[in-house]
């Protein structure tokens, strides 16, 4: 791994044993991309593009030719209004209310390690997996705001992290009116563009679309990351498959409103850019002080989306998740909610209990409803008391019994939120995120609390810290159901537009507090469902419920859409009773659970109510869930049959790192009438070695398998049925 500088040509080269990223210095000042991908030895060709004289593409200084502009330049972090017509990277607004911004090399430094982000989720280097930093320093010469590029390059990833720190060295205090993370500019456009769209109950959808002119934008003003876009963008070579082929990844370390911009220009070249969403927000940056965006990983495959994801996946698990459950197996435990909703007692909850333990569930949920008055989602949000009515023996006394069972209890919080009937609304009426002059939208019945105001985010703190130094928790459940409208703040010498950035930071700053405090405890982010299941809330909570729909199919492409960018280990996925709850299907307890097992599994049903019959057939699959799951949960992941291009069937494998052992699942959703016996074929396998299959006899090889694959013994008769064979070396 190195990153070095060419004195003489002017150009960076970051380079490890997979991938090189090529910056140079055009006519020494005007910052460049030359390359991204396949690592290569040497670089030779700094400023090979086209170059032509053109009216209308401005020349920043008189060349001889007029071929040099910045409107036809690929470059590292574009300005605002000085030829560069394509999407800027930032906007400043300076105190003669002039955008206008020019910035040009000033200095560089090539550290060893990475630099913290103070504040923010991010990445981070070990002893083992070490890393090298260029910090690229720029000016806008006329007005002295700085911008440092930073630019982390991983040993043994294909993967490099960007941000941006802008400086006011000026003599006024200026605005951000944009602040993004990083810009790239590709030289050309065949490409296909891959994102992961959804909505409530449908996340992550896999949507792949050719690159054509204009400016595609995948965007939050949601005030927060959603369900409607992950803050994430590839580009893919057209003939890119899930195992071949070049692929650009672009995934965002930030949980709050974000921008992705990919542009196609009159020339076919491509720029992508990443960072905060402008829309809601500006900075106050006085003189002297400087402002950091959060980070965006760039990542590169030359093998496809699977590799893309087989990069991402121990990267994350690695380089972002941390503390005591990094690489922990996962406890299979039991969410009381759709069992019971808001109607329980504690001797409901404990028969429970006692069902599920005996089946070996590792791990109790209490889910909402135990605090203040909260018998339905109209009240009580805000007010982290127990709910003595319902809970009359006290919260402590309930986790006790349970953990008495031989079971870890959770418990499920949604802090970022205070309902309009709730004691501490009624005492701080203004401690919601609101536009004062304005009247307030509830959503839900709820408003978001305020968490850019330290009172606030104190008060909320020490009321859970007040439960969990009394409780005996294992596990929470942190919930966020709704968007943010009327942004705005009562506290004084906020801007509107300071507001949602600063309520990031103040939620970060209490969830590290609580993470600090508790590191035994396992966090699990929720927003109902997938809603906000993004990498910097990784860096907290080390696993996500990955959506309120439990229904097996429709969680065929919501985990196969997750898979893209998700580590296994950090997916939440349960089998729930029959009619399903969300699509109303009646899916068999075999591919609920083939469904569930496939990242980290758990049921939301009320067991009491099972028959003896699927009380067994529950026991055997938890069972073989705890047999395999380290596999699961950290084996190498490969995506083989998508539902999205099938329609009809879904497959995929773990393999262990090995590959002496692998588990093969496979899942058809509709039956028809007279179809031959299927045949699957496998990935990951070694194709020199032998491998035993579940239900077939003999050893057959890693190749035989890969290539020629087998038909499945018995054919599948009805809807909704699923496959699972174990793979052992013979």
């Amino acid at each position: 791994m190195t990153i070095t500088f060419d004195e003489k040509k002017k150009y960076f080269h970051l380079k490890n044993e997979s991938v090189s990223y090529v910056i140079a210095l055009e006519e020494e000042k005007y910052v460049s991309h030359q390359y991204w991908g396949k690592r290569l030895n040497s670089f030779s060709q700094v400023a090979d593009y086209p170059r032509q004289d053109n009216a209308f593409a401005p020349n920043p200084f008189e060349v001889p030719g007029r071929i040099f502009s910045l409107a036809t330049l690929p470059q590292e972090f574009p300005g605002n209004g000085s030829g560069d017509f394509r999407e800027s990277a930032f906007e400043c607004l300076y105190p003669d209310q002039t955008t206008v911004s020019l910035l040009t090399y000033k200095s560089h430094d090539i550290v060893i390690g990475k630099q913290p982000l103070q504040g923010l989720p991010q990445t981070y280097e070990t002893k083992e997996e070490p890393a090298e930093t260029l910090l690229l320093t720029l000016e806008d010469t006329v007005t002295k705001v700085e911008v440092v590029l930073s630019y982390t390059l991983f040993k043994d990833y294909p993967v490099l992290t960007r941000s941006a720190s802008f400086r006011n060295n000026g003599a006024e205090a200026i605005h951000l009116n944009k602040a993004l993370s990083m810009s790239i500019d590709f030289p050309d456009a065949d490409f296909d563009m891959i994102q992961l769209p959804g909505a409530w109950g449908r996340e992550r959808q896999i949507v792949r679309t050719p690159l054509v002119r204009g400016i595609h934008t995948l965007d939050s003003k949601r005030g927060t990351t959603s369900h409607a876009y992950q803050p994430f963008v590839a580009l893919a070579d057209k003939t890119a498959t899930e195992d071949q082929g070049a692929v650009y990844g672009f995934h965002f370390v930030y949980s709050g409103e974000f921008r992705a911009n990919v542009e196609v220009d009159t020339y076919a070249q491509t720029r992508v850019q990443m960072g905060i969403n402008p829309t809601h927000f500006q900075w106050h940056l006085p003189v002297g002080e400087a402002f950091q965006t959060p980070e965006v990983v760039l990542v590169y495959s030359e093998n496809g989306l699977n590799g893309l994801s087989q990069t991402l996946h121990p990267f994350y698990q690695k380089h972002l998740i941390r503390g005591q459950h990094q690489f922990a197996e996962r406890p299979v435990l039991i969410n009381n909610w759709e069992g019971t909703y808001f109607d329980f007692t504690a001797d409901k909850i404990e028969a429970m209990a006692d069902e599920a333990s005996t089946l070996g569930i590792e791990l109790f949920v209490l889910d909402d409803g135990w605090f203040g008055k909260r018998d339905d989602d109209y009240s009580s949000l805000g007010d982290w008391h127990v709910h003595t009515a319902k809970l009359p023996s006290g919260l402590k006394q309930l986790a006790e019994n349970i953990k008495a069972k031989g079971m870890l209890f959770g418990l499920w919080f949604e802090p970022e939120m205070i309902s309009e009937d709730s004691e501490l609304y009624r005492a701080h009426p203004d401690w919601c995120i609101h536009t004062p002059s304005r009247e307030k939208s509830l959503s839900r019945s709820q408003y978001v609390i305020d968490f850019s105001r330290k009172e606030v985010r104190d008060n909320i703190l020490a009321q859970m810290m007040e439960v969990l130094d009394e409780v005996p928790v294992d596990y929470i459940k942190w919930d966020y159901n709704r968007n943010m409208t009327e942004i705005g703040t009562a506290a004084p010498g906020t801007l509107p537009g300071e507001v949602l950035h600063k309520y990031m930071l103040g939620l970060y700053e209490v969830m590290e507090a609580l993470v600090t405090k508790y590191p035994h405890i396992l966090f699990e982010s929720c927003s109902g469902g997938g809603g906000r299941f993004d990498p910097g809330f990784l860096y907290y909570m080390p696993q996500t419920w990955t959506s309120d729909n439990t229904d097996a199919v429709a969680r065929l492409e919501i985990q196969y859409g997750t898979s893209l960018v998700m580590p296994i280990s950090s997916m939440g996925s349960h089998v729930s009773a029959i009619p399903n709850h969300q699509t109303h299907r009646m899916a068999s307890m075999k591919m609920r659970g083939d469904v569930a097992m496939a990242g980290n599994l758990g049921y939301e049903l009320d067991v009491t109510t099972l028959s003896e019959a699927e009380k067994q057939e529950m026991k055997e699959q938890i069972s073989f869930y705890k047999e395999y799951r380290k596999l699961i949960q950290y084996g190498t992941f490969h995506r083989i049959l998508s539902p999205f291009e099938t329609q009809n069937e879904a497959a995929w494998i773990f393999v262990s790192p090995e590959q002496d052992e692998a588990l093969y699942f496979y899942y058809r959703v509709l039956d028809r009438a007279n179809l031959k016996k299927k045949k699957v074929l496998f990935k990951g396998l070694d194709p020199v070695k032998f491998y035993t299959v579940s239900g077939y006899e003999g050893a057959i090889g890693g190749d035989e398998l890969m290539n020629r694959g087998l038909y499945l013994k018995d054919a599948l008769q009805g809807d909704y049925q699923s496959v699972c064979l174990v793979l052992k070396e013979a």
